[in-house]
């Protein structure tokens, strides 16, 4: 799971293998394969650095 934040700071933790789409326009709007939507802090290359760590850190 990673952790992102909400544009009122509220800090989220999300199950990475349930992102199927994130655009920057120009807030990053992260869509779960549930079809929910989250609009986050963070942008579209700092959720893939997350999500390539956190799949980095469970392979060790």
């Amino acid at each position: 799971m990673i952790d992102l934040t909400r544009l009122n700071e509220t800090k989220i933790m999300i199950n990475e293998d349930l992102i199927e789409v994130i655009e920057e326009t120009p807030d990053t709007v992260v869509t779960l394969t549930t079809g929910r939507k989250l609009i986050v802090k963070e942008s579209r290359q700092e959720i893939k650095n997350l999500v390539k760590s956190f799949r980095k850190e469970m392979n060790e």
